[in-house]
């Protein structure tokens, strides 16, 4: 039989895009812009003033590892003032009172500005990062996907944005293990300064709790929320999200049971599973039964991939779309109405969606499940399209890494990590901006009006971001002064979403930014 041709969804799916050494002429302004609409929240001008420092370190020192003390020496520089600079930075950041809450979700707000659409995609993932010794707050030994076995690590769970503008990440939990909860661990726990009150949650609640925040508030335009197997094998935290009347689209096993309600060849209906309480004895001996089961007509369950591999060849239907930085994929899908379980017995009605891949001759197909709560008339391409959406945070995940030191942090505390990931988020999203404005298809910049565009002198606002706020402080420690003695950072070598320094014009075209918030009135720290 001839196959036919796949659906293209490449061009409805966020592409990977990378930035080079000619667009990045002239953003110092834009950067400047970008911090200043956060500064407000900072509760010190000093805070203002070590925050822009710290996030023009992030996205700009050519150091092999972007740690506070790399970051302040290399915008800086070196001399008898250089402890007392890099002592300062990092008191901002791990004990620093600044309020993390207020940021993101202004961050937030802006996102929406840069990606919002009516059908974005909330996407649900950990990360964890290798840590040395037991001090560091939430250390401990866990499943560690960044070297993919059980390691001495920090994890955490992470809430991103998707749609067909391009993708960034929202929020941010650190998890913190049930045996930091015992008593072994007071000690610790006081040293790292874990705030009174904190409980135990597991990632699934974590992850609940993080959706459930970013919809609750109204600050994000999203209609889907996807995960991976680690997420989707969760039933009760299914049923959080769907209460939040978001569609979820969540990969689980290969071995998941469910009702079908209907026959692989896609035409002939199965009965539906029903529920019944079953009528007293005709002795009446006995309680009288008063908790449902599943009535003894009901069809038996059936794993997904026992249905999977029973699908005729004619039913499977091929599309195209994007999975990150490995291009265009082309796989078969097939999509039912299923009845998924719930304590053993029929629980909602929903999607069951399988994914299978095109071998090599010899080979054989690589199967994905995914479950969606979505409605009945919910087509086939949108939950190809959908499935297509998570990649993204993975996206994230590695450029955050890679380009601006998600896991290069060397602090102890809870304040420290939260503070160290919330700069790290508005760092990503000031790139996924400037790609935005860079890219013709977005409105922005041609490669010929950005090379016409006339330049002109960055002296002032760089400057101001990073000086004005520390007038009242000791002149040595002064980031602004310092960092216009400092020598100018080299441009590092290789492609991808990087900035490998801030260049001495500004562009004539700039970032639309809204109007700063207005400043916090909050008196004490919170973090979310």
């Amino acid at each position: 039989m001839t196959a036919t041709a796949p659906v293209d969804l490449t061009a409805a799916l966020p592409a990977v895009r990378t930035l080079t050494l000619a667009d990045l002429e002239g953003v110092v302004d834009e950067l400047a812009a970008y911090h200043a609409h956060f500064a407000p929240l900072f509760r010190r001008r000093e805070q203002q003033a070590w925050a822009a420092l710290y996030l023009r370190g992030l996205l700009t020192a050519d150091v092999p590892r972007k740690n506070v003390e790399a970051i302040a020496l290399r915008l800086l520089g070196a001399g008898p003032a250089a402890d007392s600079r890099v002592r300062t930075l990092q008191q901002f950041l791990s004990a620093s009172g600044w309020d993390d809450t207020a940021i993101l979700a202004a961050h937030q707000q802006l996102v929406v500005e840069t990606l919002g659409e009516a059908d974005g995609v909330l996407i649900i993932d950990g990360s964890e990062v290798p840590k040395q010794g037991t001090h560091s707050v939430g250390v401990a030994r866990q499943w560690c996907g960044h070297t993919g076995k059980k390691d001495n690590c920090q994890a955490g769970v992470y809430l991103g944005y998707a749609s067909r503008r391009g993708y960034t990440l929202l929020d941010r939990r650190l998890y913190l293990p049930e045996a930091w909860f015992s008593a072994d661990y007071r000690e610790r726990w006081r040293a790292c300064g874990i705030p009174r009150g904190t409980v135990f949650q597991t990632k699934h609640e974590l992850a609940g709790a993080l959706v459930e925040e970013a919809v609750g508030a109204r600050r994000v335009r999203a209609r889907w929320v996807v995960a991976d197997e680690g997420y989707g094998d969760s039933p009760a935290l299914l049923d959080r999200w769907a209460a939040t009347d978001l569609w979820y689209l969540a990969e689980v096993a290969r071995d998941t049971q469910v009702w079908f309600l209907t026959e692989p060849d896609g035409q002939t209906p199965r009965a539906r599973p029903v529920c019944w309480v079953p009528p007293q004895r005709p002795s009446r001996k006995g309680r009288v039964p008063t908790r449902e089961r599943l009535h003894p007509a009901s069809p038996a369950k059936q794993r997904v991939d026992g249905w999977a591999a029973q699908v005729p060849a004619a039913r499977w239907q091929r599309y195209r779309l994007l999975e990150g930085s490995k291009g265009p994929l082309v796989a078969e899908f097939v999509a039912v109405r299923v009845v998924a379980v719930r304590d053993r017995l029929p629980g909602p009605e929903g999607w069951l969606l399988v994914r299978r891949t095109l071998p090599e001759a010899g080979e054989e197909p690589a199967y994905k499940y995914y479950l969606s709560n979505a409605p009945a008339e919910t087509p086939l391409g949108e939950l190809v399209r959908i499935s297509g959406m998570r990649w993204p945070i993975e996206a994230c995940f590695a450029e955050c890494r890679q380009e601006l030191g998600l896991d290069h942090y060397e602090v102890r505390s809870w304040r420290g990590w939260h503070h160290h990931l919330t700069l790290v988020l508005l760092a990503h999203h000031f790139l996924v901006r400037l790609q935005r404005r860079l890219d013709p298809r977005a409105g922005g910049l041609s490669a010929g009006a950005r090379a016409a565009a006339p330049d002109r002198a960055a002296t002032g606002a760089a400057g101001a971001a990073f000086a004005t706020g520390s007038r009242r402080a000791e002149r040595d420690r002064s980031p602004g002064a310092a960092a216009r003695a400092a020598p100018p950072a080299r441009l590092r070598p290789g492609g991808g979403l990087s900035l490998a320094r801030l260049p001495a014009t500004a562009q004539t075209g700039c970032l639309p930014l809204p109007p700063p918030p207005a400043p916090t009135t909050a008196g004490r720290h919170q973090l979310t």
